[in-house]
């Protein structure tokens, strides 16, 4: 008999992270799940208290090394480093916590730019999911990139006609690409932070990944990469927006493909199906 999963959904501290995980989170408790939502102290203490949330959705915070929170002007390569350093311990003391409510975790589920969130929860014997919060293509370029197409993209991305052609997607244009993938990049932190989500996937048997989308709008993007198995869990958006489709519509509601791929995840979880790669 499985149990009911209690999943530790960590997300990085920014409201475009943010909006959509507490979005998966509500729909994993509607579907049984009991749900801790972790983020950032400041980022927690900006959150809106006047919200109504769902039975079995509960909130945590961790220590990201910096009082205020990341701000424009800081450092951003200081506050990644920091929020690595003081984050994977906090984290940790976190996961060590007995949760008063919801039972052990069972699961971590993680968005975009906090990869040693994963290898955090590998220490502490849980499984972990990469939450991919942007478009699948992304995350498959960035694959391709430190597979065999970096040199290629550096040599050519500011050729306005240059076409990338990677496996399962549309040819790409120059102006297609992160900025940062060039020769000119000023954003170390980005290129290094997604090589490391690539890595920490790559370090498991069998890699998957919840993708912000749904299976009938970007079908090709999410099955370009033959090793991982991205799942469309989304549009992860308010349900009042949901509310206004058509009901027919097999990408949205209960019965559409994120619906049963979110129920698979969930049961998934709970009845002890995910196992911990090492």
């Amino acid at each position: 008999m499985g149990v009911q999963p209690h999943i530790l959904l960590v997300t990085f501290p920014a409201q475009g992270h943010i909006n959509p995980a507490l979005q998966f989170a509500k729909r994993l408790v509607a579907m049984g799940a009991h749900v801790t939502f972790a983020t950032s102290m400041g980022a927690k203490r900006r959150m809106s208290k006047s919200g109504t949330y769902p039975k079995g959705l509960y909130f945590a915070a961790f220590d990201d090394g910096s009082e205020h929170g990341f701000r424009p002007s800081d450092d951003i390569e200081h506050y990644f480093s920091e929020l690595r350093r003081v984050g994977s311990k906090s984290l940790a003391d976190l996961i060590c916590q007995v949760p008063k409510n919801g039972g052990p975790f069972t699961c971590v589920v993680y968005s975009n730019l906090i990869p040693w969130v994963a290898k955090v929860a590998r220490q502490h014997n849980l499984p972990s999911t990469l939450l991919w919060n942007q478009s699948p293509a992304l995350l498959d370029i960035f694959y391709y990139y430190f597979n065999g197409y970096g040199d290629t993209i550096k040599k050519n991305i500011n050729d306005p006609s240059f076409l990338l052609k990677l496996p399962g997607l549309p040819p790409l244009g120059s102006r297609d690409l992160p900025s940062f993938l060039g020769p000119r990049n000023t954003h170390a932190f980005a290129l290094s932070v997604n090589k490391e989500h690539i890595e920490v996937l790559d370090e498991e048997t069998n890699p998957k990944v919840l993708v912000n989308t749904f299976d009938a709008l970007e079908c090709e993007a999410l099955n370009s990469i033959g090793k991982y198995k991205l799942v469309g869990v989304g549009p992860l958006i308010p349900s009042a927006y949901l509310d206004g489709k058509d009901p027919t519509d097999t990408s949205f509601g209960e019965g559409g493909s994120s619906y049963q791929n979110l129920q698979d995840f969930s049961n998934e979880i709970g009845g002890g199906a995910m196992s911990l790669d090492i």
